[in-house]
C-alpha cells in the first residue's frame, strides 16, 4: 500500500493541464517548464527512475518504477507489483502471495483520495537553486488536500531530482536518481506469471 503512495506521488504531475487564467511571466514559465518535466517523465515513450522517499523522517522507503501510459512495474526491498492497465499484481514475499486487483478500482489503493491534484487549485512559480530550478506550486485559499508542491528540476534538461509535498503539516520528500526517459517497452511491464507458479494468487477484484 505504501508502493502505491509513491506511484501517486509521482503521478501528480501527469495530471497537468493547461489552465485558462491571467497569469504573469513566471507563472507562465513555472507551467512551461513543469510541461516539459511531464512529458519526460509521462510522455508516450515511458520512463524509469529511483525513489528514496522519506515522510517527516517517520518512514523511509526506496524503490524503482518504469511505467509507460497507463502500465507500469516497480520493486522494493519488500514488494513487486505489476500494472497492466487492466489489472494490477502485487507480489507479496513473506506470504509468498500475488494479490491481484482491479486497476480501475484497485481496493488496496487507500490513498488515492488523499492525493487528488487540481491544477486550478495552485499558484505557480519558478526560481533558480544552487541544484537547478525550483518549481513551487501553493494551494490558493480554500484549497483542500495538498498544501504546497515543490519540485527542482535540472537546469537545462528539466530531468526531475527531487518532489516535496505537503499535506496538512506533513511533508513527504522523493529523491529522484538513475532517471531514463524513452526506451520502456511492453514486455518491461509484463506480469511474468511464470516465476510465480508456486504463489498463491488471490483475487481482490
Amino acid at each position: 500500500m505504501r508502493n502505491r503512495f509513491i506511484i501517486i506521488v509521482l503521478s501528480l504531475l501527469s495530471t497537468l493541464v493547461p489552465i485558462q487564467a491571467q497569469e504573469n511571466a513566471n507563472e507562465r514559465q513555472a507551467k512551461r517548464i513543469f510541461n516539459q518535466a511531464y512529458q519526460q517523465v509521462f510522455g508516450e515513450q515511458g520512463a524509469a527512475l529511483r525513489y528514496d522517499v522519506n515522510i517527516t523522517g517517520l518512514y523511509k522507503t526506496w524503490g524503482t518504477i518504469w511505467y509507460k501510459g497507463k502500465k507500469s512495474k516497480f520493486v522494493d526491498a519488500k514488494m513487486k507489483s505489476w500494472n497492466d492497465g487492466k489489472t494490477v499484481y502485487t507480489i507479496k514475499k513473506k506470504k509468498k502471495e500475488v494479490e491481484i486487483h482491479d486497476a480501475k478500482n484497485n481496493k488496496s489503493d487507500k490513498y488515492s483520495s488523499k492525493f487528488k491534484f487540481v491544477p486550478e487549485n495552485f499558484d505557480y512559480s519558478v526560481a533558480n537553486d544552487d541544484e537547478g530550478l525550483m518549481l513551487t506550486l501553493k494551494a490558493k485559499k480554500g484549497a483542500k488536500g495538498i498544501k504546497e508542491i515543490h519540485a527542482l528540476v535540472k537546469r537545462q534538461t528539466y530531468e526531475p531530482i527531487r518532489v516535496r509535498i505537503k499535506i496538512a503539516f506533513i511533508w513527504t520528500t522523493i529523491k529522484i536518481s538513475n532517471f531514463k526517459s524513452g526506451g520502456i517497452t511492453d514486455e518491461m511491464l509484463r506480469f511474468p506469471a511464470e516465476q510465480f507458479k508456486d504463489y498463491n494468487f488471490v483475487d481482490k477484484r
